[in-house]
């Protein structure tokens, strides 16, 4: 029986071009203003710290880091300080209304019905959780925060990895069996299968033909029982 479902957001919820399009581009083209700027903010502060612990270089400068932070975006790498970092500039684009978080049509209204029903709603994506929040909080759709129970990056593991979906389930503590996984993408399903996670692979285009998963195209076609 499912009790939890967890949603990815990168074609699952969201269409990967806003992500790429807007977000990526909305904090590359501040990032080199914004870091000396904010440096001695705190929470810009730790994740420049977290940064210098990811290259091996403690005392690394200013410059040192954005320049590691332009590669990391070069490269598409999953990078906790650079995701903390894009989230905390995000914040200010959503904050004064330059975006808004885009969302499928189909996504809200599956996620009221199934809040409505008792089940309770997660989010794990490569963004962090700041990022996530921002965009539920800031949606096409109004604040769809109060949906959700709670958010997990990549802070419990990396998305293809079965160990991160074994740390969720314990954290929500419930047995795997109990917990659905939307995700656009097979591998990280199914590392979530090899958990014991129930799956669900949502097709926003062509079929994948080397997915063992359940493929839908939309939210109110996924069947939770």
């Amino acid at each position: 029986m499912t009790r939890a479902i967890v949603t990815d957001i990168e074609g699952t919820t969201t269409d990967i071009r806003f992500v790429h399009q807007v977000l990526f581009p909305y904090a590359r083209a501040r990032l080199a203003d914004f870091i000396p700027r904010h440096a001695e903010d705190l929470e810009v502060l730790q994740a420049l710290d977290a940064l210098r612990q990811e290259i091996n270089q403690p005392q690394a400068e200013i410059a040192t880091l954005v320049d590691q932070l332009y590669v990391y975006m070069d490269k598409d790498v999953k990078s906790t300080a650079l995701k903390t970092l894009q989230g905390i500039i995000w914040r200010t684009g959503y904050s004064a209304g330059d975006f808004h978080g885009h969302l499928y049509p189909d996504v809200p209204p599956a996620l009221t019905q199934w809040q409505a029903q008792g089940l309770k709603l997660y989010v794990y994506s490569s963004g962090s959780v700041e990022a996530q929040k921002l965009l539920f909080g800031h949606s096409d759709a109004g604040d769809l925060c109060p949906l959700f129970s709670g958010y997990f990056d990549t802070r419990v593991g990396a998305k293809r990895e079965v160990a991160s979906y074994q740390n969720i389930a314990q954290r929500l503590m419930l047995p795997a069996s109990d917990i659905l996984f939307l995700s656009d993408i097979r591998q990280e399903l199914d590392a979530a299968r090899q958990a014991g996670w129930r799956t669900c692979q949502l097709i926003r285009d062509e079929a994948d033909t080397l997915s063992e998963h359940t493929q839908v195209n939309r939210f109110d076609q996924i069947v939770l029982d």
